[in-house]
């Protein structure tokens, strides 16, 4: 599972790499609010909306 597919993404618990973070790839853990991709692939990775709970 790496991100590129629609089917990767699940709207629990996940790491998602911030945009502040794409240099250097480091993975923050959330949750999933909103699919932001329209197409079920994209070779750099799908791009979501994550929620915030406070973590």
């Amino acid at each position: 599972m790496n991100g590129q597919h629609w089917n990767d993404i699940k709207k629990v618990q996940s790491y998602i790499i911030l945009k502040k973070d794409q240099h250097t790839g480091k993975r923050t853990s959330g949750i999933v609010k909103d699919i932001l991709t329209r197409s079920s692939y994209h070779p750099h990775g799908i791009k979501v909306r994550p929620k915030w709970t406070g973590m």
